[in-house]
């Protein structure tokens, strides 16, 4: 597999991940993300270290930052953890909102026996606070699955399954969701998830300059149904 380049220098590389690859080695043993680029800078005759700054679940695509050194890793891993990144998605959900725009906060607690996670109290020790913004871009009609909506979400946490758990807490679950969407649960045969990691921001590890990199899910089903989708 070819590497999508958004950027690089000697201290991260940006790059486009496709949906439905690995972004790091799981229990799968499949091609993943990490290995195909340590593998690109080794026949760079770099360093092959990388470090993981922020992780998409394997159907998720769009844009992913890899650290190339143990001082990058550790100052972007901090921002990650102070929360001064900027994380933008863009999603396609099942659905009209009932409100154009909101702020949603819930208590998630993961589930590692099912790979799931689920919405619980704050008092559950075992919660974590998830927080998100979300914006509706454009809703259509559609034969076959009613009205579908285009959004705009800000993630200010990074929690398992955040975005997808809290969405179809909501009531707008994600099209072709097969964990967190019943009527995709229900389906026999597979359908791709249509949530993309548009935005990636922060400050430059060395110069401290802020940066940001964007991705679009392009001529992508059902993103690509949506006019409002070339404005973005």
């Amino acid at each position: 597999m070819s590497l999508t380049i958004l950027y690089e220098d000697k201290h991260i590389l940006c790059l486009e991940k496709p949906q439905g690859i690995p972004s790091q080695s799981d229990k799968t043993n499949d091609e993943d993300l990490m290995k195909i680029s340590s593998d690109y800078l080794k026949s760079k005759g770099e360093n092959p270290y990388l470090g993981l700054i922020q992780r998409l679940d394997r159907p998720v695509g769009g844009v992913i930052v890899f650290a190339k050194n143990d001082f990058s890793n550790k100052e972007l891993s901090k921002q990650v953890q102070l929360r001064q990144t900027d994380k933008e998605y863009l999603a396609v959900v099942c659905d009209k909102p009932e409100k154009a725009s909101g702020i949603l906060e819930d208590y998630l607690k993961k589930l590692k026996t099912i790979n799931m996670s689920k919405v619980t109290t704050a008092d559950d020790k075992l919660a974590k606070l998830a927080k998100l913004e979300y914006e509706t871009l454009e809703t259509i009609e559609t034969d076959e699955y009613g009205p579908l909506s285009l959004l705009k979400i800000k993630l200010y946490t990074g929690r398992h399954h955040q975005i997808r758990l809290q969405l179809s807490h909501e009531g707008m679950p994600i099209w072709g969701d097969n964990k967190y969407n019943k009527v995709f649960v229900k389906k026999k045969e597979w359908t791709q998830i249509a949530l993309w990691s548009h935005k990636f921001g922060f400050k430059h590890p060395k110069s401290k300059e802020y940066i940001a990199f964007k991705s679009m899910p392009g001529d992508i089903y059902p993103f690509k149904l949506f006019s409002r989708i070339k404005d973005i």
